[in-house]
């Protein structure tokens, strides 16, 4: 029996494996925390003199409402101009503005741009949400090979979604040849990096004995861990195959 790993229901018991996953870059890096050590004032000393870190940091007060009032046009002035000053994560996050419309007009050109920069200044979420964007022709021509470039620079670099976007192209063959043991060797990478869908993923192939010799009880496993780690599909696949195996 297959085990499905998301809810978009194809045929029967057989569902689709994980949709590709983007980096909301105002989450990354722990920044509200960060941002919580200085006080708005000495925030926006240390952006006036150039500080590009703290210029992102007081964007994401602006943008989370925290410590004064929410002010997306505020966020996007001091994303902008972190980004500027050389701050990767400055240009992730107000590439995810544009992405989304979130207090600028939707711009997917731009938003590609930006990502780009970040990623070119070492940051896995520019290159993900890069290579998102080259996988689906948004802002950007299609071009699945690129996807994959990007995806393998995010998974070298140390980002379990980067080795989870990187495992689905090489299960699915996409923009690369199809690799099933290949797949497993990311799908670990990932869920050992703390990748909920990437432990998913892998209890999948265990479950379908797909690129390594199948494995009710490692299945299992992987499935707790995922349900663990707070993914929906992982418990309900868990409680499917404690059933099956009569625990």
């Amino acid at each position: 029996m297959a085990f499905p790993v998301k809810a978009f229901a194809n045929s029967g018991d057989q569902m689709k494996k994980l949709i590709m996953v983007m980096v909301a870059g105002l989450l990354l890096l722990g920044n509200a925390a960060i941002a919580k050590e200085l006080s708005i004032n000495e925030l926006q000393e240390r952006c006036d003199k150039n500080h590009a870190s703290d210029c992102r940091l007081l964007a994401i007060r602006y943008r989370l409402g925290y410590e004064i009032e929410k002010n997306l046009s505020m966020a996007v002035k001091f994303s902008t101009k972190a980004c500027a000053g050389g701050d990767a994560i400055g240009c992730l996050n107000l590439g995810v503005m544009y992405d989304q419309g979130d207090g600028v007009r939707k711009d997917k050109l731009k938003a590609a741009n930006l990502y780009r920069k970040a990623c070119d200044g070492g940051n896995a979420g520019g290159c993900i949400n890069l290579g998102f964007m080259y996988g689906n022709g948004e802002g950007v021509k299609q071009d699945k090979f690129k996807a994959v470039e990007l995806y393998t620079k995010a998974c070298d670099g140390g980002s379990a979604s980067g080795c989870l976007n990187l495992g689905l192209r090489y299960d699915n063959g996409e923009g690369v040849k199809q690799d099933k043991f290949k797949a497993v060797e990311l799908y670990t990478k990932a869920c050992d990096g703390g990748s909920a869908s990437g432990c998913l993923n892998l209890g999948v192939m265990y479950g379908n004995g797909e690129g390594i010799r199948q494995s009710n009880q490692m299945a299992l496993d992987l499935f707790g861990k995922a349900c663990d780690l707070k993914d929906q599909m992982g418990c309900e696949n868990y409680a499917k195959l404690k059933g099956i195996m009569g625990r």
